[in-house]
């Protein structure tokens, strides 16, 4: 694995603890946008998904913080599959993202927050009750077909029949 490849790469798996960690601060900044009159703040968190999402905790200030400072501290690592997560980070950056031109572009204040409202929920759902919406719509998709059973063998734990099939075809089944 190249330079390049070590830090533009998700980690598989993710330690959940240090995931939530990650949310619990999105979800203060979201709500401290919101609360203090601060929608600019949408951009920062922007940046944070965005980074998140091309490399996982390593270019992530936050990310940084939450797997090698906090997460330590609070308890032992839970391994997750990495995929979902990522895939939930894109639809923050995809929400963050859109509130920072609704904002900046159109001044659409009010949509801002909302978007921002929305972040904060699911986040607060992520950091609170370890309910990650993003992983639940990645596992939706799986069922469905749509994301291939080779993005995530360990996931593959779908009651969809055609999901285990495919599964048993690739010859996964016997790695897991």
């Amino acid at each position: 694995m190249t330079t390049f490849e070590q830090v533009f790469s998700f980690p598989n798996p993710v330690n959940e603890v240090a995931a939530r960690c990650v949310a619990a601060a999105v979800a203060i900044t979201g709500t401290v946008a919101i609360a203090a009159g601060l929608p600019w703040l949408s951009a920062l968190l922007a940046a944070g998904f965005l980074l998140r999402v091309a490399s996982g905790p390593t270019l992530s200030p936050l990310g940084q913080v939450a797997t090698r400072v906090v997460a330590p501290r609070i308890g032992r690592p839970k391994l997750v599959p990495g995929p979902p997560k990522r895939f939930a980070q894109a639809i923050g950056a995809v929400v963050t993202v859109t509130a920072t031109i609704t904002y900046f572009a159109l001044g659409l204040t009010p949509v801002t927050y909302a978007l921002l409202g929305v972040l904060v929920l699911a986040a607060t759902a992520e950091s609170v009750f370890a309910l990650c919406l993003g992983c639940q719509v990645f596992a939706l998709l799986m069922r469905l077909g749509l994301v291939p059973v080779e993005v995530c063998v360990a996931c593959n734990s779908l009651p969809s029949p055609n999901a285990q099939a495919r599964l048993r075809g690739t010859g996964a089944a016997r790695d897991s």
